[in-house]
């Protein structure tokens, strides 16, 4: 009966987003969420940097292998889907929102809950923070041709503060731990739940800050209830196919179950983070709502589908790696 009984953080998950639906944080009080939730995310970066060896940290720069499989699944199958899902007729979903889930397809990955993730599943943590961060360098690129292309929209280009944002938060937490690991390395490994603490809360603040944003915007007044049932529908369908993808991919190609985990978790997210902004620079005001709205039922499916499956992943036997 254990396999039908539902994952306890998958519920903590629904509970955030129950509660930013009847609650969410508004005004000043959204601006200081927004800031204590990038502490959280720096905080994880710096405990997995202190936390892993120099070595694996090398082996995960060097897994040029492993970088374009994720690479590939994310700005090649994914806007392969896109486009089928943009053949759907307007009787299945509206145009607006079948371009919404082209958009969804050519951003770049998640990178802290992508990491996060592989972290609960015991995954190749090193290639997974080279891995999502070069996805989304590569996104700042990619997804502006990739929505000219396929989309035909015209966007402006991005800023370096917008490039350095990302290595402050992500990367420049990461290097500092590598060089704390000296000094705090054994109390890390002795405390190894305060890892796992600090993984899962950061995904708790992400989903509640996300979807917060999603209903201050009017998330539940711009669609009727029967799209946004459909659109779901057809947001499982894709993150099923890229999981399936995503799995197939790394064992046909002879991954080790811990790259197997990275492949997955990093090749099969988007990044609603980088979505948001992104819409506003790409699209007129008044649809970049609608635009963005796959984004955030997909970002929201992703999270809790990815956190049940980061749970099988933990629960295998060590020695199965």
């Amino acid at each position: 009966m254990r396999r039908f009984t539902p994952d306890p953080y998958v519920l903590l998950i629904l509970g955030m987003m129950l509660l930013a639906t009847v609650a969410p944080v508004r005004g000043p009080v959204a601006t200081g969420f927004g800031i204590f939730t990038k502490f959280a995310i720096a905080l994880l970066f710096f405990l997995h940097g202190a936390k892993l060896s120099r070595q694996a940290v090398i082996a995960g720069l060097t897994h040029w292998r492993l970088h374009l499989t994720v690479v590939a699944a994310t700005f090649v199958l994914f806007p392969v889907f896109g486009l089928i899902a943009r053949a759907l007729p307007e009787a299945v979903l509206p145009g607006s929102l079948t371009a919404g889930l082209l958009f969804l397809c050519c951003l770049p990955s998640t990178v802290q809950s992508s990491i996060a993730f592989t972290a609960v599943a015991r995954g190749n943590v090193a290639a997974a923070v080279c891995a999502a961060s070069a996805s989304n360098l590569l996104g700042i690129f990619l997804t502006p041709l990739l929505v000219a292309a396929l989309m035909g929209a015209r966007g402006g280009q991005f800023s370096y503060a917008e490039l350095q944002s990302i290595m402050l938060q992500l990367l420049a937490p990461f290097v500092v731990g590598q060089i704390a690991r000296q000094w705090i390395g054994d109390w890390i490994t002795r405390h190894a739940k305060v890892v796992g603490w600090v993984d899962r809360g950061s995904i708790l603040l992400v989903v509640y800050g996300a979807f917060s944003a999603a209903v201050a915007q009017g998330l539940w007044r711009q669609v009727s209830l029967n799209q946004i049932v459909v659109l779901g529908l057809i947001c499982v369908a894709l993150l099923a196919a890229a999981l399936v993808a995503t799995v197939g991919a790394a064992r046909l190609l002879g991954f080790t179950k811990a790259d197997e985990i990275t492949i997955v978790f990093c090749g099969s997210k988007k990044s609603l983070a980088s979505g948001v902004p992104m819409a506003g620079i790409f699209f007129p005001a008044a649809s970049v709502g609608l635009m963005v709205l796959p984004l955030m039922i997909f970002h929201q499916i992703q999270l809790m589908a990815c956190a049940a499956i980061a749970a099988r992943y933990a629960s295998r036997p060590l020695e199965a790696g």
